[in-house]
């Protein structure tokens, strides 16, 4: 039988013995090997995927949702909320629906992918649009849920970073230890600061033998970090990172310098390189935001970063179908019609008849 990550990690992560466990079983994601895309970005590195749109509602962000929902309700809570960009309001909705709880979501207007916003709806959420970013959303959140008995469950909740931690233990597990570096995009740099804390806790425990290298990606009109200062109007193709003040900026800056790590940005344009360059070669479609990592490793290997052989590990956060739109505005050409003759086939995919 498939474990949940509270019950397959249970001494990891504090939950009361009487907690009802609000699980999809989440996690368990594939570890896959990239040699191809590999090949094509540098002779040195050995590249792995951690396929985390593989998840119950098709992210990362799960891995943190059962925690947060688990405790949430074992808090006496009835009701969760969050600010959302999509992902985070998808898992909300699921776990919130899992455990008989309502869920509401503030979302930036115009600023959400279509397949996230339809899960949050399909699950049942209460989904209210703001004229504002999502770093406006998440202050109302946090205004409300302080002075209201609604449970937070964005990544400020340090249930979520705890749930979050596991997937170092899966990828650790999968490979017999760390990986030399493991990179990943960073929107609000929770997931760098989880991931971190996961590798120290198996090391310190010797499930372990090295720590890797933190390294984080921001879409260049969305990278506070990489400019030091806060970023009003975050703008970038890669929904899920568009975040101008990142709730776990400290704790992503804390897990670079620590590891001896690197959180730099990449362009729109490096970004939907990868986007498509990772499903036509490998068979893994993602969603924008994965890809940001992807073109940073590729920028990071053409300046000679990596100078030896090693293992990278890319978080690939999000499934592909959650962004349709941006995929298929990339290939409109392809979906128009020829007449249904054995010669118009033919001619359209260059063969004689």
């Amino acid at each position: 039988m498939i474990e949940g990550l509270i019950q397959k990690y249970h001494q990891w992560l504090e939950v009361p013995d009487n907690a009802e466990l609000i699980s999809l079983n989440e996690g368990n994601t594939p570890l896959i090997e990239l040699p191809r895309l590999a090949k094509l970005i540098s002779s040195n590195i050995k590249l792995y995927g951690k396929f985390e749109g593989l998840n119950p509602t098709g992210s990362f962000k799960d891995r943190g949702m059962t925690m947060a929902v688990t405790m949430a309700k074992s808090d006496g809570s009835h009701t969760v909320m969050c600010a959302s960009t999509g992902n985070t309001s998808a898992s909300a909705a699921a776990y919130a629906a899992r455990a008989g709880m309502k869920c509401i979501v503030l979302i930036p207007g115009g600023k959400i992918a279509l397949g996230k916003l339809t899960q949050a709806l399909m699950h049942g959420a209460k989904v209210i649009s703001i004229d504002g970013n999502f770093d406006e959303a998440l202050n109302l959140v946090r205004s409300i849920c302080k002075s209201s008995p609604i449970a937070l469950v964005n990544s400020v909740n340090p249930y979520r970073l705890q749930g979050q931690k596991t997937v170092a233990f899966e990828i650790v597990d999968d490979l017999g230890n760390s990986p030399d570096y493991h990179v990943m995009p960073v929107g609000n740099a929770g997931n760098v600061t989880a991931a971190w804390m996961g590798y120290k806790e198996y090391y310190s425990s010797h499930k372990c033998s090295k720590l890797p290298k933190m390294v984080g990606f921001q879409a260049s009109g969305a990278a506070p970090i990489v400019l030091g200062h806060v970023v009003e109007h975050p703008d970038t193709v890669a929904t899920a990172i568009r975040i101008g003040n990142p709730a776990s900026w400290k704790g992503a800056i804390c897990a670079r310098d620590e590891s001896g790590g690197y959180i730099g940005s990449v362009t729109d344009s490096e970004i939907l390189e990868m986007y498509q360059l990772l499903p036509s070669t490998e068979g893994v479609f993602v969603e924008p935001a994965c890809a940001a990592p992807l073109a940073g490793i590729k920028k990071l290997a053409q300046s000679g970063y990596f100078d030896k052989q090693v293992t990278v590990v890319v978080t690939l956060t999000g499934h592909g179908l959650k962004d349709p739109d941006t995929a298929m505005g990339m290939h409109s050409a392809i979906t128009s019609s020829v007449p249904a003759t054995r010669e118009a086939v033919m001619d359209a995919i260059g063969l004689e008849t």
